[in-house]
């Protein structure tokens, strides 16, 4: 009874409907008009039950030519349809999701055990996460009284990632100090020497200084300060009203990723984040929301899914808690939009410690590229992406 209420489609019951109203009516009033429309009503479902009579009998394969892509690319996609029977398939069609739209693929006849494959190209103009799939065949009435489905869970996400550009490796601080500069931290195996001490039980005989163990009759050891390379924070301003237009927010989003990719190609310690969007993960205690970074496909899938988060705290609010937080940083790249005042901008690096470098990209549309310093603080403005490694091989960020 159910695959029977299941088949009938809203046009279906309303048809339904005319047919026991006019039966009541011309039963109880003695309407010719009424009787006619339940004959009527009743002969339309009559007909279009045969369209649904027999089954598919098919066997599908769904094929992406790859998972992800830049924004303006496109995807190809492969249905393969086959009939698994002994005898001929009529012509029918089959219903695929791709993101918000659906597309419909003719499958023409087949006959016993034939192959056809259906091409799809999907565009990727915009970036985010498109689901393709479930494939579903459908047959239906040409009213569309009635309709019967078979559906194969199988499904696919094609990430499309934001447009990035390469970055100079010499440019900004932002290189991987391979040198690295000396912490307060002491370590037994780095590259600035420190001291000597006595060896105890589990060092490593290679850190032996012999001069000293000469002179004291002890074995003594090496021992080094920890160095560091440049630990990096990319801050994302998602606030939609914080930026003029939507393609503004992606030029936001390009910059944004295009820097915490050089971080992550460079190996250089990073924490990428953002404002969180309910309904994701949790945020942090600083109420920012990490991306995942731990590879470039990794970082750029993560771009991809990040929305807009139209009730994140103001990116002020964001810098202060990121600067109060225990990690250890010494760049510190904000990147918002045009609508935040220079006033603003300033509030939200002052709490970074001096010797914290604190950069701030602005995303402005078609702006002319520039950049000003303040004090410690440099205020690049930027209109499109390819604009960010320009202003860097020119040394104004």
């Amino acid at each position: 009874m159910g695959a029977i209420t299941r088949a009938v489609t809203p046009l279906g019951w309303f048809v339904i409907a005319l047919a026991v109203v006019g039966v009541v009516l011309g039963a109880t009033l003695v309407w010719v008009e009424a009787w006619f429309v339940a004959i009527v009503s009743a002969a339309l479902l009559l007909i279009a039950v045969p369209f649904l009579a027999g089954s598919r009998a098919y066997r599908t394969v769904l094929e992406v030519s790859r998972n992800s892509v830049v924004a303006g690319g496109e995807v190809q996609l492969s249905v393969e349809v086959e009939n698994t029977v002994a005898r001929p398939q009529l012509p029918a069609v089959i219903e695929l999701p791709v993101g918000n739209a659906l597309r419909e693929l003719t499958v023409p006849l087949l006959g016993p055990h034939q192959l056809t494959t259906l091409p799809v190209t999907v565009p990727t103009e915009q970036r985010g996460v498109i689901v393709v799939g479930p494939l579903t065949v459908a047959r239906q009435d040409p009213l569309g009284l009635l309709r019967r489905e078979m559906t194969w869970r199988d499904l696919h996400r094609v990430h499309v990632h934001p447009h990035t550009v390469a970055l100079p490796p010499n440019s900004a601080g932002l290189v991987r100090d391979l040198e690295g500069q000396a912490s307060k931290r002491l370590t037994d195996s780095d590259l600035s020497f420190h001291a000597v001490r006595e060896y105890v039980p589990g060092d490593a005989m290679r850190h032996i200084h012999w001069k000293s163990t000469a002179k004291t009759g002890q074995l003594m050891v090496r021992q080094y300060e920890e160095s560091q390379t440049a630990r990096l924070a990319v801050l994302f301003d998602a606030r939609r009203d914080e930026y003029a237009s939507d393609e503004e927010f992606e030029l936001g989003v390009s910059l944004a990723a295009s820097v915490s990719l050089h971080a992550v190609k460079e190996g250089r310690e990073r924490f990428v984040a953002s404002g969180w969007v309910p309904g994701k993960l949790r945020p942090s205690i600083d109420g920012l929301e990490e991306l995942p970074s731990g590879d470039q496909r990794q970082l750029l899938d993560s771009w991809s899914e990040l929305r807009q988060a139209p009730d994140a705290p103001a990116i002020e609010h964001l810098a202060r808690g990121l600067a109060h937080s225990t990690r250890d940083l010494s760049i510190v790249v904000l990147v918002t939009g045009s609508n935040p005042e220079l006033a603003r901008l300033r509030r939200a690096a002052m709490p970074f410690a001096a010797d914290v470098r604190v950069l701030i990209l602005r995303a402005e549309l078609l702006a002319e590229p520039a950049a000003q310093r303040i004090d410690s603080l440099t205020v690049g403005t930027l209109g499109a992406v390819g604009d960010l490694p320009q202003l860097m091989l020119r040394g104004a960020l």
